[in-house]
């Protein structure tokens, strides 16, 4: 089943979404990847959902991607006496190292790292940034602060630290044992939260090697101060809205959406957009037109992916949601100042083969009248330098590596076929001519621009391009 829009869409499974019927209704609605979220569930639970996408994608022929959402370090504040407190703007405030439960003068912060890294005039960001507090002074076990924005206090509150880089690993004890499981199945990305510097992504790196791609979850405010550097670490980013949304004012949110974008659009790397897109989906069987507009806006900005969480997981209208999602995309896609507005946003080509080879592809499709860009790839880099050029016709990726075309299923405008390698340039013709027409590419009449690399099977060789006309017999 071909979709004909280019951005993809990210579905995340939960509760209300993990039947084999509904995640192929997820499928069938427009689901591109789905996404499985180890802050929740356990191990056979996931296992389970994973086994049902492998199942699917075994009776479609299609290839599924599947991402694996570690959760990260969670920060919180201890317990207090009563439960909760109603902290009053200006009072005195203290967080300490001490097991004692709190109360409306002090709170334990059973995080040493977090005070470690705190000054005078650092501010704190307690259940998602409800209360705000100001350091006046501190050390390496309390930190003395007085209440900018008061509010409501209770257990286990959430603790964001928005000026400050933390000395504190991306990967906690736990999120080792969800990846070392998430390997064990052959998960295809991994995504990684709580990412604040490059030294986070290799870290990962150093663990994952090359059994799975990385997408690194931009969250906190630190990482974007050297996002240059970790979008070009990484395989795939993510614009994780809600968390910068909290240590960062809303306002700056929009444009550094954009950036992102921008910066991973330059490197050649996927960007998904994620958090609140259809968040009224949850419990209403339609959304707000604002939330269509933020849709838009990121499908305008030329995301590669927009990403549904509890709207899919645990909402009440999964379908619906994923379905709706879709129909944004691809209204948006149909307006004809669309790829004008992607064109603007593109890099120069480096100097290498696959970027000349891609520049004079997106030529020829604007040129011509293609049906369709055939890209013959082993590792994925030529199709993604395709994808980064965000031509007027879609990519068919042929690729003879299975995890590769899962990998590339989160591409903007890809549609991946896991196939044999071509054995000379004839077969090369035919089988792009004939998977195409499988496919649903082939229009009467219009060509297909093919690329590929020779030798055959040889990882970065790309050096060819061919335009070829489907004989219509094949049609």
């Amino acid at each position: 089943m071909r979709q004909k829009r280019n951005t993809r869409i990210v579905a995340t499974l939960g509760p209300a979404s993990s039947s084999p019927d509904q995640i192929r209704a997820l499928w069938e609605a427009g689901a591109d990847v789905f996404r499985l979220n180890f802050s929740h569930g356990s191990h056979a639970d996931h296992l389970e959902r994973f086994k049902e996408i492998r199942r699917l994608e075994a009776e479609l022929g299609r290839p599924i991607a599947i991402l694996a959402d570690l959760q990260g370090p969670k920060l919180r504040l201890g317990v207090f006496k009563a439960g909760k407190v109603a902290l009053k703007p200006g009072q005195a405030f203290r967080l300490d190292l001490s097991r004692e439960p709190g109360d409306i003068n002090r709170a334990p912060l059973p995080h040493p790292e977090i005070l470690s890294a705190l000054t005078p005039g650092s501010d704190l960001l307690l259940d998602d940034g409800k209360v705000r507090l100001r350091v006046e002074s501190c050390g390496p076990d309390f930190a003395e602060t007085v209440v900018v924005v008061a509010g409501p206090l209770s257990d286990r509150k959430g603790v964001n630290v928005p000026d400050a880089v933390i000395p504190l690993s991306a990967l906690t004890e736990k999120d080792r044992r969800d990846l070392a499981f998430a390997l064990e199945l052959g998960i295809d990305w991994i995504a990684l939260s709580f990412v604040q510097r490059p030294e986070d992504v290799e870290e990962a790196r150093a663990l994952i090697g090359d059994r799975a791609r990385i997408l690194s979850k931009l969250e906190k405010p630190s990482a974007i101060d050297r996002l240059d550097e970790i979008v070009a670490l990484s395989d795939a980013v993510m614009v994780a809205r809600g968390d910068l949304g909290v240590e960062l004012p809303p306002e700056d949110v929009p444009g550094l959406q954009k950036r992102i974008i921008r910066s991973c659009r330059a490197a050649g790397k996927p960007v998904v957009v994620a958090t609140q897109m259809l968040e009224s989906m949850i419990e209403a069987p339609t959304p707000t037109r604002a939330e269509a507009s933020d849709v838009a806006t990121a499908v305008f900005a030329g995301a590669d992916a927009v990403m549904l969480s509890a709207e899919s997981a645990s909402g009440r209208y999964p379908v619906e949601a994923v379905t709706m999602m879709s129909r944004i995309i691809s209204r948006v896609e149909s307006d004809p100042n669309y790829l004008d507005g992607l064109g603007s946003g593109c890099a120069k080509p480096e100097a290498n083969d696959a970027d000349a080879i891609s520049a004079a592809v997106c030529q020829v499709t604007g040129i011509l009248s293609v049906a369709a860009i055939v890209a013959y790839t082993t590792s994925g880099f030529t199709t993604l330098r395709i994808a980064r050029e965000r031509p007027a016709s879609p990519i068919l990726s042929l690729t003879p590596n299975a995890a590769t075309a899962r990998h590339v299923a989160l591409a903007w405008g890809v549609h991946s076929v896991h196939t044999e390698d071509a054995a000379n340039v004839e077969d090369m013709v035919a089988k792009a001519s004939g998977i195409a027409t499988r496919e649903g590419f082939t229009e009467g009449g219009k060509p297909l621009v093919i690329i590929a690399g020779m030798p055959f099977g040889t990882a970065g060789s790309t050096n060819l391009l061919r335009i070829v006309r489907v004989p219509r017999a094949s049609l």
